[in-house]
């Protein structure tokens, strides 16, 4: 994991399992996206995020055809990748909360998905973020791993449930899984009108809280250690750097228009 700035060096997870969280540093991009903006759906220069990519990837130790990326939409939707996709496919994130999606048209080949996992060696999954949670899951036993979006709303209709559902029918046991938390923003920034906070927390009550300045507020990283102590999952680390606080990471909630990091899993080849 990085500490924001360029991508460091990946930290092994369990044996066989590789994770790694970029920054903003090291890139390419231009203000606002300055420099390591990884998402194609944002605004920024299609040249520039290829060049990004590239980056990351071999930050990752592996090639810019073997990250694979979601069209994230906020939802708790699962997919299985075997492969990424070829040079050229367009990728999106919406807004770092609902309502939109600036990815434009749905793209063909990169599915509407905000969750992915794979037993595929050499194969990393990305996930896209600037506030939401990128939630990496692993089962090193049986060879599978996951990663997951999981933002206010992703959170509640319970995106992170059903990737370990999806991983458990394809082998992993969550009593095996470990899982990693990454940045995302913290309880203490994120206020939202009190009715919000009312329905998700009737979802999900460990994620209603306070903001530091007293006012009603949603704790992701809470509902989603919940969720995963739910399913079994006993092995969960978080990453503690808040995004709205941290200069080195995007955030939509502090800056609007701005790029996304990106959250990555793979099995060792």
């Amino acid at each position: 994991m990085t500490g924001g700035g360029d991508p460091g060096p990946p930290a092994e997870l369990a044996p066989g399992v590789f994770v790694l969280f970029t920054g903003r540093g090291g890139g390419v991009s231009a203000p606002p996206y300055d420099t390591l903006n990884l998402g194609r759906g944002v605004g920024d220069d299609p040249a520039a995020v290829a060049a990004n990519r590239r980056l990351a990837a071999r930050a990752c130790g592996l090639g810019a055809e073997r990250l694979t990326w979601m069209r994230q939409v906020h939802g708790a939707t699962v997919r299985y990748a075997t492969a990424a996709p070829g040079p050229g496919v367009r990728d999106g994130l919406g807004p770092a909360e609902p309502p939109g999606d600036d990815a434009g048209p749905a793209d063909p080949v990169v599915p509407e998905a905000d969750a992915t996992y794979t037993d595929v060696a050499g194969l990393a999954l990305g996930v896209l973020a600037a506030d939401c949670a990128p939630v990496l899951l692993a089962d090193p036993q049986a060879r599978i791993v996951g990663a997951a979006h999981a933002g206010r709303e992703g959170m509640a209709a319970g995106v992170v449930t059903e990737l370990l559902a999806a991983m458990s029918a394809a082998g992993a046991d969550p009593a095996r899984v470990r899982a990693v938390i990454g940045p995302h923003i913290c309880g203490g920034c994120y206020e939202v009108p009190e009715q919000m906070r009312a329905r998700i927390a009737g979802k999900l009550p460990e994620a209603g809280c306070v903001t530091r300045a007293g006012t009603p507020g949603i704790d992701v990283g809470a509902g989603i250690e919940a969720q995963l102590a739910r399913a079994g999952v006993r092995a969960v680390s978080r990453d503690p750097r808040c995004t709205a606080e941290t200069s080195g990471l995007y955030s939509y909630r502090r800056a609007g228009r701005t790029g996304r990091f990106a959250g990555f899993i793979w099995l060792a080849p």
